[in-house]
């Protein structure tokens, strides 16, 4: 029984580590029209200080002039921390309004490796932290053991 709370706790030590020093990685682009090609290609692995990916939106007029002023979308993605995720959004917040004949920007946040895949605007992906899962499996066996 010594042994294996030694082993799970060794186990638990060295999940710990490996997780705090893995950096995330989050898909980057600028100002890209459409959600395509280099904003599914291009791939960064984020400052350890950028906890976050953040993706921004926006529909307006070309920054050239453009015979009958086609509107499009404009894409930007990348690596932000918690708090530049949260200040852009509160920016962008009155912006936001998906009407088709007004410019717009809208931006979201999202955390785990890769998260801002999509423009959902709306759902944020999450990654499952194996930190968690490992501390409810060791939980789990001790009940276990405890019961045996």
């Amino acid at each position: 029984m010594i042994f294996l709370n030694s082993l799970l706790s060794t186990l638990a030590l060295v999940t710990i580590v490996i997780n705090s020093s893995k950096s995330l990685e989050c898909y980057v682009c600028t100002n890209q029209d459409q959600n395509h090609e280099k904003c599914l290609n291009t791939i960064k692995t984020c400052e350890p200080d950028e906890d976050m990916c953040l993706s921004e939106i926006s529909w307006g007029s070309p920054p050239y002039w453009v015979e009958g002023g086609i509107k499009q979308y404009y894409v930007s993605k990348k690596c932000a921390t918690r708090a530049t995720c949260e200040a852009v959004k509160t920016k962008t917040m009155p912006y936001c309004t998906y009407l088709w004949y007004q410019d717009w920007k809208c931006a979201e946040c999202c955390l785990g490796d890769r998260c801002n895949y999509y423009i959902t605007m709306g759902s944020s992906a999450v990654k499952s932290n194996m930190l968690v899962i490992l501390g409810c499996m060791t939980m789990l066996m001790g009940f276990y053991i405890a019961k045996t």
